[in-house]
């Protein structure tokens, strides 16, 4: 076990001690990637998807003799070819020991790109980068596809915020995507993404590509009792113990929501020396909240007068199932409906808000704190 200053893990997967519950969908993820299936994995923000992802993997690698692992995250990629990049730098020569030989072969087998090998002086391990020219994202990307099918190992392939490939300016990447992976007899993909929407319908309408290739899976909120355990566990270290109506509080605070959990909790574990209470964990929130809140003016700034508006009667509400309604408008003296929904689309579209079948909430929950403390303010 990899021991840690403070057992509450905000960032990052540090091992099984350390990650709470999820026992049935750790499971069934593992039964249903070693049985030959794709899975999509659907859940909001923050929800814990990546550390499940992780911890699959981990317990697949466990498990399984010549097994190998891969996560990407293509939030940040703006078109096919930067995926692609992203894809050669944590694939290619992964699957290769690190002879002269193999090497060779790696390069030979991705020569048209004139791949570049750098080796990492920690661990060793080598990296490629490819040098694209424009229009060859799709040649590249089944060639990927082809290293790792040739490499005879089974591989597993975790896309996250696998939904942006809908913002690629090039055409019909969907299907391409779908095309190349249907015949890969030894490569199988988690498909995450926190778009419910966009994901739903990429995934669930018969008319799109991915319609039934995989099983589809949700996150629910991790069983309050389970985490009141797992957080007993951990403070126990320093001898320290969170009752039921507390924890309960944080849970409620936090909208059952893990990273919100995770984060009151290791805030807790920091004032060592405090009782653990509804004081202590007001304290720590506004802590959290305080660290942010740069970041949430500069949120704030970046948006038209209307999105503020919209924004804060939002946070207000906590949850609006009809933001274009008469009522809703007139309460919080929005303008009109139209200028209302165009703020609405563009508020999801930076996902600052969420639309879930409840309705429309602000995705951060601090920040959605944060947003109706200055509302308080302004309205005095």
């Amino acid at each position: 076990m990899t021991t840690i200053n403070n057992p509450f893990v905000m960032y990052g997967y540090k091992g099984a001690e350390y990650f709470c519950d999820r026992e049935k969908e750790t499971e069934k993820m593992i039964t249903s990637l070693h049985n030959e299936r794709n899975i999509t994995l659907v859940a909001p923000r923050r929800m814990g998807k990546t550390g499940l992802i992780h911890h699959v993997f981990q317990q697949l690698e466990k498990q399984y003799d010549d097994v190998k692992c891969f996560y990407l995250d293509i939030f940040a990629t703006k078109n096919l070819e930067q995926m692609v990049q992203l894809m050669a730098s944590e694939i290619i020569g992964k699957l290769d020991t690190i002879s002269q030989s193999a090497l060779r072969k790696v390069q030979e087998f991705f020569s048209s790109w004139r791949p570049t090998l750098t080796i990492d002086e920690l661990t060793g391990i080598p990296t490629f980068s490819l040098d694209l020219k424009p229009n060859e994202g799709r040649e590249s990307l089944k060639r990927i596809f082809e290293y790792m099918k040739q490499s005879g190992k089974r591989c597993y392939v975790a896309i996250d915020e696998f939904q942006q490939i809908m913002n690629y300016p090039e055409n019909g990447v969907e299907a391409l995507i779908r095309s190349y992976i249907q015949f890969l007899p030894n490569v199988y993909f988690v498909f995450s993404g926190s778009q419910q929407h966009m994901m739903e319908e990429m995934f669930l309408s018969a008319n799109r590509p991915f319609f039934q290739s995989s099983l589809v899976m949700s996150l629910p909120c991790i069983a309050e009792s389970k985490y009141l355990s797992f957080a007993n566990r951990l403070l126990s270290s320093q001898k320290r113990e969170v009752d039921v109506d507390t924890f309960t509080y944080i849970y409620s605070q936090a909208d059952c929501v893990t990273w919100y959990v995770q984060a009151i909790l290791h805030g807790i574990f920091e004032h060592r020396d405090e009782q653990i209470n509804k004081d202590l964990v007001d304290e720590v929130i506004q802590e959290l909240i305080e660290e942010q809140a740069m970041a949430y003016q500069n949120y704030c700034a970046w948006l038209t007068e209307n999105q503020q508006l919209l924004l804060l009667a939002i946070a207000k509400e906590q949850v609006v199932s009809s933001p274009l309604s008469q009522q809703f408008i007139l309460t919080h003296h929005l303008p009109a409906t139209s200028s209302v929904k165009t703020a609405l689309k563009a508020l999801v579209d930076k996902q600052l808000i969420n639309k879930t079948p409840k309705g429309y909430f602000v995705s951060d929950r601090f920040f959605a704190k944060w947003l109706a403390r200055e509302y308080k303010n302004s309205v005095r």
